[in-house]
């Protein structure tokens, strides 16, 4: 937690707010790089410090092994690599220098401060939080709802773990189905109207849930549908666009790459051109 909050220091971040990883590796001198491997992802020290992250997994899963990966590179680890891995919860088997980078991810992307004020804002008990509730959070956050709740049962002692349990047993895709009334296998990112990260990254084609009376530039996110809970829209292009909900202080940034994008991670919202 200190070196979490150390390296948010460095980089100017308050202690509270949803972060950028990548931004955060990038002022740590840390290259990154998205690539088609079937793997997390891994840490190469030597010459000059890069993580190197499976572009084939989803946004919040490739979030949090990056904050992992930096993890290594705070702590003076080598380098590593990072096999396919679905419960971080399970520690058993795990050498403590992974343990360790997991415990500084965690902390890292999601500040206990962050996570109190977002529970309070939305008026939450986190013990009878819906799994709706903990996804919108965890969207938030950047980060899967697994991992949110994990972090809030296991490092931050703030649900049960019956209520770990109960949340752990429902899938990403009966949150989704609960959202839209179908099933989908598209990613759905929900921004309601207590976000409070300056920005939210997607890819093309996904889905994502904004509140009502949003303003979005129609070109580059695509209304879809009406939900009880605000419109739903789908990322039609790459590149970077500012909503809003007129006469209020929300307004995000949406950025969207491409599809399983292959490449250094600052360039991947550039907007893709045609050749003439």
């Amino acid at each position: 937690m200190q070196a979490s909050i150390t390296a948010r220091v460095r980089t100017g971040l308050d202690l509270k707010s949803p972060a950028c990883v990548y931004r955060i590796c990038e002022l740590h001198d840390v290259a990154v790089r998205f690539n088609d491997i079937n793997m997390e992802g891994m840490y190469d020290r030597t010459p000059k410090p890069r993580i190197h992250l499976s572009a084939l997994r989803p946004l919040g899963r490739r979030a949090f092994t990056c904050a992992h990966e930096l993890g290594h590179h705070i702590f003076g680890h080598g380098s590593t690599i990072e096999e396919l891995r679905e419960d971080q919860a399970n520690n058993a088997d795990r050498p403590p220098n992974e343990i360790l980078a997991d415990s500084f991810a965690s902390f890292l992307l999601m500040p206990t401060l962050g996570l109190r004020q977002a529970f309070a804002k939305r008026n939450l008990n986190p013990n009878s939080a819906t799994a709706l509730d903990m996804y919108a959070i965890a969207c938030n956050f950047g980060v899967g709802q697994a991992t949110l709740v994990n972090h809030l049962a296991y490092s931050l002692n703030m649900i049960s773990l019956v209520q770990r349990d109960r949340l752990g047993r429902i899938t990403p895709k009966m949150i989704r189905t609960e959202l839209l009334g179908e099933v989908v296998s598209t990613p759905v990112t929900i921004a309601d109207q207590y976000w409070t990260s300056s920005t939210l990254d997607m890819e093309q084609d996904a889905l994502l849930a904004l509140p009502p009376g949003v303003v979005v530039d129609a070109s580059m996110l695509v209304p879809e549908r009406d939900l009880a809970t605000g419109r739903l829209f789908r990322a039609a292009k790459c590149g970077i666009t500012r909503v809003v909900i007129p006469g209020t202080q929300w307004a995000t940034y949406v950025r969207v790459a491409r599809r399983q994008y292959v490449g250094l991670a600052r360039f991947r919202h550039l907007e893709e051109t045609s050749d003439e």
